[in-house]
């Protein structure tokens, strides 16, 4: 069996007046990510993870920031092409983990929303979704609420 792991990070700033888009649910709060689609971290830092293990670069690479076409986008779309793509690929996703990196809102009463979410994007069981989150003590961007980061490793079996 060939097993391959991935690692993604994503940042994305925080401005009021944004909506605040975080593993495929809009969450309220007065500020918002900032960013060419709708600035999903969560997301943008699980397909890079999972494009990583199948070494099929990064979201960058397949969804430019150059091209119009994905302003706006929501990255639940570009989550599935990721997904079709390793899938055609022969790769199949065993887990992922991730953990979000923001002061405010708490988001762990969204946590298991999300990763309904995510899994029905991703034609998974949610079982396969780890979804955590933390602070950073009000260190660095994410402590003073000036931006928000994710990470995540993903485990592909290729079939």
């Amino acid at each position: 069996m060939n097993i391959r792991i991935g690692f993604g990070f994503d940042v994305h700033q925080l401005a009021v007046g944004e909506e605040f888009w975080l593993g495929g649910i809009l969450v309220p709060h007065e500020k918002g990510a900032v960013g060419h689609s709708d600035a999903d971290v969560l997301i943008h830092t699980i397909c890079d993870a999972i494009l990583g293990a199948a070494d099929l670069r990064d979201i960058g690479f397949h969804f430019p920031d150059t091209d119009a076409k994905y302003k706006g986008i929501d990255s639940k779309i570009l989550l599935k092409e990721v997904m079709d793509i390793v899938r055609e690929k022969g790769f199949e996703l065993g887990n992922i983990d991730s953990t979000i990196a923001l002061q405010q809102p708490k988001v762990n009463p969204y946590i298991p929303e999300m990763k309904k979410m995510l899994a029905e994007v991703m034609n998974i069981s949610p079982g396969q979704l780890s979804i955590k989150a933390t602070t950073t003590e009000k260190l660095s961007f994410v402590g003073r609420e000036e931006g928000v980061s994710a990470y995540a490793v993903a485990l592909l079996q290729k079939l």
